[in-house]
């Protein structure tokens, strides 16, 4: 008989409400962006011409978009378990660390780094029609500039959700004031 002790869990506060809704919405706002890249994988131009669309035919740029797609939705999603217990306690079902305490650090310094790429990477999202797009219809160039407007609050919700993760276990690091 083996028994399995898993290494102690430090109780931190629940997450407030706005940090889980914060996490929640940091999934969403990737969603619009990915679906329309499944769209363009499928074969439809969905807002581009027949000769600007050329490119998004290759078999590399389907695979290069589709796994962008689900990649970046994974991503997204790690930021819920920022507010959920697994963001805490590795579910057991996970392979040679199952069962085991996350380090704070090991959660908040990705996620704080991650956030910092995203803000600078979408930051100019919002200068998006400012630019000439002739590969687009008129009406693509619209719809495609406000579909991947959410991502420009990718980075900062991320680093909102990181800072209260963080802010938390803190908290329930420190020892007990003597009274």
């Amino acid at each position: 008989m083996s028994i399995h002790t898993a290494s102690p869990v430090i109780s931190a506060a629940p997450p407030p409400r706005w940090a889980v809704w914060a996490a929640h919405l940091t999934a969403l706002v990737v969603l619009p962006s990915g679906i329309l890249r499944l769209v363009w994988v499928l074969g439809f131009p969905a807002g581009y011409t027949d000769a600007g669309f050329v490119e998004f035919e290759t078999p590399f740029a389907k695979v290069w978009m589709l796994t962008l797609s689900v990649v970046s939705e994974l991503v997204a999603v790690l930021t819920i378990g920022l507010v959920r217990p697994w963001g805490s306690l590795v579910p057991r079902w996970i392979p040679l660390i199952g069962g085991k305490r996350v380090r704070p650090l090991a959660a908040v310094v990705p996620a704080l780094l991650g956030s910092a790429v995203l803000t600078v990477l979408w930051s100019t999202m919002p200068l998006w029609w400012t630019h000439p797009h002739s590969d687009m219809t008129p009406t693509g160039h619209i719809v495609i500039g406000i579909l991947y407007q959410p991502l420009v609050v990718w980075g900062p919700l991320t680093a909102a959700v990181a800072i209260s993760y963080h802010r938390r276990h803190r908290a329930a690091r420190r020892p007990a004031s003597a009274d």
